[in-house]
């Protein structure tokens, strides 16, 4: 699977919100396994799901939305904004809508929000943040992005008043 990731770099994200594979203690893989391993652990065919990681570059793109694209939808009230950073990385630079996340949050949202809230998660650099909407699209959220370039493209692109770390 090492190898698979350093070429397919979103093939986590994408395995785990299509097959629920990866993103948890009960449906890890180590960086050891094979992907057939990994497949019939799970029961899934390998020329599916090697297919399926081939194109996951495509899908991770669906679904990234620009920071221009957020602040409208923050204007409008369409988007619950979720900020997926550290305390440390939040007390530093923050949007006054996003709400800070924390485990007991995201359980929350996971047991309680309705699965077609439109949710855009940010981190520093979209990075974590892509993790996190992938995370949410696995457990059933239908309406979901990440900001493309985190929280720093927002400070260059949307409001220069926003600190850059």
């Amino acid at each position: 699977m090492d190898q698979i990731l350093r070429v397919y770099p979103s093939a986590q994200r994408e395995l785990f919100e299509q097959y629920h594979v990866g993103g948890c203690n009960s449906c890890g893989f180590q960086p050891s396994d094979t992907l057939e391993a990994v497949c019939v652990s799970h029961g899934l065919d390998v020329g599916e799901v090697t297919e399926f990681i081939k194109a996951s570059q495509a899908v991770e793109r669906q679904l990234e939305v620009t920071p221009q694209v957020v602040a409208g939808q923050l204007e409008r009230g369409d988007i619950k904004l979720l900020d997926v950073r550290t305390p440390e990385e939040h007390a530093i630079a923050r949007i006054a809508e996003a709400t800070l996340i924390d485990q007991d949050v995201a359980q929350e949202i996971i047991e309680t929000w309705p699965k077609d809230t439109a949710i855009v998660t940010l981190c520093h650099h979209g990075i974590r943040s892509l993790d996190a909407a992938a995370y949410l699209k696995g457990h059933g959220f239908q309406n979901v992005k990440s900001m493309i370039g985190g929280i720093d493209a927002w400070s260059v692109q949307v409001d220069t008043s926003v600190v850059r770390y």
